[in-house]
């Protein structure tokens, strides 16, 4: 097995990071090297990681230098360690009409459950498997639109949901978890389809997946309609390309879409995008660190 690194300078890191995952969307282990460098690790077999033009031409100006190694035998177990356990605490402000939200505890199948109570509701426990698929949750992308889905859920609009991108399954397996039915997850990679089911079976959750490519089908949604119902609700954790070809090309605004994988200042054009098209307006805007997700709604 090996193991290819690239060391960009910090300032310029999660500008990177969006490039890389458009290489590898499977994700990258991230380490600090020093005060002003970070390291983005893949592992893979020769002839399966990203060749060397194309990470250069992802770091950009920012690259310091790349590198690969044979891993040791214990990878593995090095691997598991960079997913680590989420948990996404509810806000008392998010009750709305008496509802109340649990708490969101996601995490690989190696991580032991929560410990405690997390809120007056309880605890969701969601047990992930990443695979060779992007995320148990923990990147700031996948965080984000967790935290938007809670605060969505609380207010009891918790009809059907189309996940758009789905990866491991994340974003709709909490979903069905917390209520939205029926709940379809779509993406383009075989092995996030494959993954998301196991996921959805692994955690009881009610999840018809499908293989799904946003720039050349229509978007489908539950029920085989062609258009969403009232109640429809849409997450996206897309890189700004993939966003903007959803607002592109999805024929009829949802009720709610809850969009991540933005760094902050593409934020304004997504907004504009989806505006313009379809009339949706923003509800909400979060962010961590450079990253940001968007909650617009409808009219």
């Amino acid at each position: 097995m090996i193991r290819l690194a690239v060391r960009v300078q910090r300032a310029q890191a999660e500008l990177v990071l969006a490039e890389l995952l458009e290489l590898i969307p499977g994700g990258v282990e991230e380490r600090s090297i020093g005060e002003h460098t970070v390291e983005y690790a893949v592992y893979g077999v020769a002839g399966e990681l990203p060749d060397l033009p194309g990470l250069k031409a992802a770091a950009g100006e920012a690259l310091v230098d790349i590198s690969t190694s044979e891993t040791a035998d214990d990878w593995q177990e090095r691997w598991k360690q960079f997913h680590r356990p989420v948990l996404i605490r509810p806000s008392a402000d998010w009750a709305v009409h008496g509802r109340a939200a649990p708490a969101l505890h996601v995490r690989p199948p190696w991580e032991p459950a929560c410990a405690a109570e997390a809120g007056g509701n309880g605890v969701e426990e969601i047990v992930i498997d990443p695979g060779q698929a992007f995320g148990t949750g923990a990147h700031a992308t996948t965080r984000l639109c967790l935290e938007m889905l809670l605060e969505l859920a609380a207010t009891d609009a918790r009809g059907p949901l189309v996940d758009v991108g789905t990866g491991s399954g994340v974003l709709a397996i909490a979903a069905a978890r917390l209520g939205f039915a029926p709940v379809l997850a779509l993406d383009h990679d075989r092995l996030s389809v494959a993954a998301a089911r196991v996921n959805a079976t692994l955690n009881g959750a009610q999840v018809e997946t499908h293989r799904f490519d946003l720039r050349r089908q229509a978007l489908p949604w539950p029920g085989g309609g062609d258009r969403p119902d009232d109640a429809t609700v849409v997450t996206a954790n897309l890189l700004r390309p993939l966003l903007l070809d959803l607002a592109a090309t999805i024929v009829a605004a949802p009720s709610h879409l809850l969009a991540s994988g933005l760094l902050c200042e593409q934020v304004d054009e997504l907004v504009l995008a989806f505006a313009r098209r379809l009339g949706m307006r923003e509800r909400k805007r979060v962010r961590d660190g450079a990253w940001a997700a968007l909650w617009l709604v409808d009219g």
